[in-house]
């Protein structure tokens, strides 16, 4: 049954450019692109963009540790999360970067139409500021002990510990994660977005089917809290869009995040000439705009964003749509376990397709989290898609080749088995629609075991051996094969590079979804060649084993009793194991006794943009106050290691015997806190 032509724009949420993708992020990805894929499919105009979001502290800091500029650290991640998507079959139609001319331009006009619209106010707030780097401290940039349970070393807005939450004022013993110093209380100029302004504009469109309804049931809280002023701006310095007429002011990151959706489809726009940008974002569009995001960010996704767009004289989202997280073998993702797994390291040992087959049979249409069971994992992979899809083909395909010249008969042998393939169709398009994915592949799934009891029930390879069967012979193979072909089109959003193959095998050009319910007959096709492997248990070990830190690196190294010029070399090692240390320049800036230790120093160290707290066992030798201020070098890549006084996020390197000989290694001047050691 074919459907009505569609123009359709699709989104997911963008990653930040300040790291690698893993595999929770893929979640979103993967799901995003197999509904656009299917869309595609079914013959609708439809369009997937994304983009990386680049702007932001985080990102400025971390270039400054690098001793880079911001642009050429989001170039660079841009190109990894380029290929990392581009490995894993994601199909964006334009891939941009909010730190654009194009996002510039959406983020000033709708910043400007709000704000004639009366819609922005500006007010004097009082923020935490860092005095040695002159800068003002996102909440997250704040560290010290929670003011609910003591716990170290925690966050300024909630404490990872206990789970409570605070404002950075009530912390304990504050410092600032980028130089360790203590915040001082500073007023500044903030422009705010006045959310309230658009509450009865909300409350409908939040309740006219935009939503899931649990996410509506979740914002019917915030909107009895009484929605609150948003604060749009940022100060100097900042790596992001100075705010028009206000130097020193910038968009805050979550501002112009979004707007990144309209920034990449503009470039498409422009890129192609056949496209009109306000057709998909114009307040009078009547086509289709779908967002998929994780449920961490709705309140932005499903309050600031609708309201921003109105208030600029946009068009808002057809619908909003949250997932779940991902967690692994039924836990979060570990580093330590090896299941905090990176996009490139899955792909180093895996077949992405294995995973979107697995995402997609989790997947549904709600916000539940969903588990990657590793075990299970590797069961369905070998037993749906190699035991039952791929291996009718391999079941049938031989007979075609060798007896029939490849050529399929021209006839079908069960013709109504066929029409009962053909006629799941509908079925199995409205769960994609619908975005329940388990659904689709359960129901592809029956039809694969239906396909191989035909198979089993027909025997082939006992009418092989019989004289005179070989018109029932073919037509039996030819049926398989017909059959293997509607499964590999029912799963060609999910198996993209697998049905590419099988097309290429059965001489076709690509899939649509109204050419699956006609069959393929007195058709020539190829030798057929194994579309995918099964998953060895070896496989998953090795990608975890590469995705663990070297939890052992942290333990103490035992200590030579020999006399310091005779200390023994240590065994050889290759130049690729001494590769993996990263060596940093730090600065000291705060040393102090550990109470109840006889050896330890507590450190807080600059690596130039990052601050780190490390345990150092140089008392016998060293003052604390004789420390402050001075260079050292550390390992920065150094797995943390919990100790009971505290949990220590590296290592200084010292030199001698021990005791009051030794001695804390010192760079050469003009060396700067974040440099790596060559």
């Amino acid at each position: 049954m074919t459907t009505a032509h569609r123009k359709i724009l699709v989104t997911s949420a963008l990653p930040y450019a300040n790291g690698p993708i893993h595999i929770g992020h893929l979640v979103e990805y993967i799901q995003t692109d197999i509904w656009a894929r299917f869309q595609k499919m079914r013959g609708h105009a439809c369009w997937y963009v994304c983009a990386d979001d680049a702007h932001g502290t985080p990102i400025m800091l971390r270039a400054r540790q690098e001793g880079i500029e911001p642009e050429e650290l989001i170039a660079r991640v841009h190109q990894e999360h380029t290929a990392d998507f581009a490995g894993f079959h994601i199909g964006f139609d334009n891939y941009h970067s909010t730190h654009s001319e194009e996002n510039r331009h959406f983020a000033i006009t709708i910043y400007e139409r709000n704000r004639d619209a009366g819609h922005i106010v500006k007010r004097t707030i009082t923020q935490a500021y860092d005095p040695v780097e002159e800068m003002f401290l996102p909440d997250r940039f704040i560290k010290g002990e929670c003011p609910k349970c003591g716990a170290p070393d925690q966050y300024g807005d909630n404490c990872e510990v206990c789970g409570a939450s605070y404002s950075p004022a009530e912390l304990k013993n504050p410092r600032s994660a980028v130089s360790g110093a203590v915040p001082v209380q500073k007023a500044s100029e903030h422009y705010f977005f006045k959310l309230a302004d658009f509450e009865p504009m909300l409350r409908e469109w939040t309740r006219a089917g935009h939503l899931q309804p649990e996410v509506t049931h979740k914002l019917d809280e915030w909107f009895e809290a009484g929605l609150q002023a948003w604060d749009i701006s940022r100060d100097a310095p900042y790596f992001g869009f100075e705010i028009p007429d206000h130097p020193g002011k910038y968009f805050y990151v979550w501002l112009d995040a979004p707007i990144g959706y309209m920034a990449s489809f503009r470039n498409l726009c422009d890129r192609r000439g056949d496209l009109d940008f306000d057709e998909y974002w114009g307040p009078d569009a009547d086509t289709e705009l779908y967002h998929f995001i994780g449920k961490d960010i709705i309140y932005f996704h499903a309050l600031f964003w609708p309201a921003m767009l109105h208030g600029a004289g946009f068009r808002t989202p057809s619908a909003v749509w949250a997932h779940g997280f991902l967690t692994v073998d039924g836990q979060k993702m570990s580093k330590s376990r090896g299941t905090f797994i990176k996009a490139r390291t899955y792909l180093d040992h895996l077949n992405p397709e294995y995973l979107r087959y697995y995402f997609a049979a989790k997947l549904g249409s709600g916000v539940e989290d969903i588990d990657l069971n590793l075990e299970d994992f590797a069961q369905r992979v070998n037993a749906d898609l190699v035991g039952k899809v791929v291996n009718i083909a391999s079941r049938c395909a031989g007979f075609i080749h060798k007896r029939f010249g490849s050529r399929l008969a021209p006839a079908l042998a069960e013709p109504a088995l066929f029409e009962a393939f053909a006629a799941a169709g509908d079925t199995i398009a409205d769960h994609y629609e619908q975005r329940e994915f388990s659904h689709a592949v359960r129901a592809i799934m029956a039809l694969a075991d239906r396909a191989n009891q035909y198979i089993d029930e027909a025997k082939p390879w006992v009418i092989a051996k019989e004289e005179g069967k070989e018109e029932e012979l073919q037509a039996i193979c030819s049926m398989g094969i017909n059959l293997f072909r509607v499964l590999i089109g029912y799963l060609r959003p999910i198996l993209p590079a697998t049905a590419a193959a099988s097309e290429t095998f059965l001489q076709v050009p690509p899939l649509t979804w109204e050419a699956l319910a006609s069959p393929l007959l007195d058709h020539e096709i190829r030798k057929f060649k194994p579309l995918m492997t099964r998953v060895d248990s070896k496989q998953i070990e090795a990608m975890l084993e590469a995705s663990k830190e070297d939890l052992a690196a942290a333990a103490p190294a035992p200590r030579s009793t020999g006399p310091l010029a005779g200390d023994p070399i240590a065994e050889t090692i290759e130049y690729a194991d001494f590769a993996k240390v990263d060596l940093r320049i730090a600065r000291i800036v705060r040393a102090e006794h550990v109470e109840g230790a006889d050896k330890l120093l507590r450190l807080t160290l600059d690596l130039g943009g990052e601050t780190r707290n490390v345990f150092a066992g140089i008392k016998s030798a060293y003052a604390p106050e004789d420390l402050e201020g001075r260079l050292t070098v550390m390992v920065a890549n150094l797995a943390p290691r919990k100790m009971r006084f505290g949990v220590s996020e590296g290592m200084v390197l010292a030199a001698g015997p021990g005791g009051e000989e030794l001695y804390l290694l010192s760079p050469d001047a003009g060396a700067r806190p974040g440099m790596r050691v060559k």
